[in-house]
């Protein structure tokens, strides 16, 4: 069986995008973490799969309320990324955000866009809930989206020599 280090070492060799989930507590405080292990499940209904950690601080805010906003990490937001990857009580200090559905904390300065989702169904999967959300509200913003890779952020550059000419 594959061990932790090696299964993060295998993972890691891959550019992902990166995603600060977003919810509200029960006392209406905000709360967020960084993820990049999400994807776009269905477009027809619009549906995203988001994979959170049964330690998260945010899971019980996210399953309480059955609402949760992924805000895709902007190149310039990530700073943000790793306060948010940390596990600092005052996340949204330092953040411009406002409330989107159901007030849920939308970051509208350090990402691209963000999806505002109802959670539909919640799987266990080993030490993780895979969540499906339905994506109820969007927005984009300007900027380049964050990827992240072996422990450092970048961008992605289409190579224009294989692009499809019309």
């Amino acid at each position: 069986m594959l061990d932790t280090d090696t299964f993060r070492k295998v993972f890691g060799s891959f550019p992902t995008p990166v995603a600060i989930v977003t919810a509200l507590g029960v006392d209406g405080e905000p709360a967020g973490f960084t993820c990049n292990a999400f994807s776009a499940v269905s477009a027809a209904p619009p549906l995203l799969l988001l994979c959170v950690g049964k330690g998260s601080r945010t899971l019980p805010a996210i399953l309480a309320s059955g609402v949760f906003a992924m805000n895709f990490v902007a190149h310039h937001g990530r700073d943000t990324a790793l306060a948010f990857a940390g596990k600092g009580e005052r996340k949204f200090d330092a953040v411009t955000w406002r409330r989107g559905m159901a007030g849920v904390p939308v970051l509208t300065e350090d990402a691209v866009a963000y999806a505002g989702c109802t959670l539909v169904e919640t799987v266990e999967a080993g030490d993780h809930l895979l969540l499906i959300g339905r994506i109820d509200e969007s927005e984009t913003f300007p900027g380049t989206a964050a990827l992240y890779q072996q422990g450092a952020f970048g961008t992605w550059e289409p190579d224009r020599r294989l692009a499809v000419q019309h």
